[in-house]
């Protein structure tokens, strides 16, 4: 049965940071493009940033948090991370990582993953 079990949210003070992880189990780990979306209160879902099964591991990521958010993968673990840093009160959203199998290309729609986790509330707030 595969699982993927976000982890790492919580309340932070504007300017601060947090770092989300994405532990997977019952899936070939490396095989898989992973990507992260969000999704706030009345707005629509967005595409945070994702990180391929390539061996250079190549990253995209959302203007909206580029140069703030950094996303790696460590294969040993079957495990991705998503740095948060110099948080803004706009970046409040529950966080949901997905696993792709259908390439090192990052699909931007999270219908198109294979498998998704539950999400962790991410809140910044003073």
């Amino acid at each position: 049965q595969v699982q993927l079990v976000e982890s790492g949210g919580g309340l932070v003070q504007p300017g601060g940071s947090l770092r989300v992880s994405c532990a997977a189990s019952g899936l070939t780990f490396d095989y898989y493009t992973i990507g992260w979306f969000r999704q706030a209160p009345g707005k629509d879902r967005e595409g945070v940033s994702c990180i391929s099964n390539n061996d250079d591991g190549s990253t995209d990521y959302a203007d909206s948090v580029k140069g703030r958010f950094t996303i790696s993968r460590d294969n040993a673990k079957n495990t991705v991370y998503l740095q948060m840093n110099s948080l803004k009160p706009e970046d409040t959203a529950v966080y949901y990582c997905a696993a792709y199998l259908g390439g090192s290309s990052c699909p931007p729609d999270l219908y198109e993953y294979d498998y998704c986790g539950q999400g962790t509330q991410v809140t910044v707030s003073s």
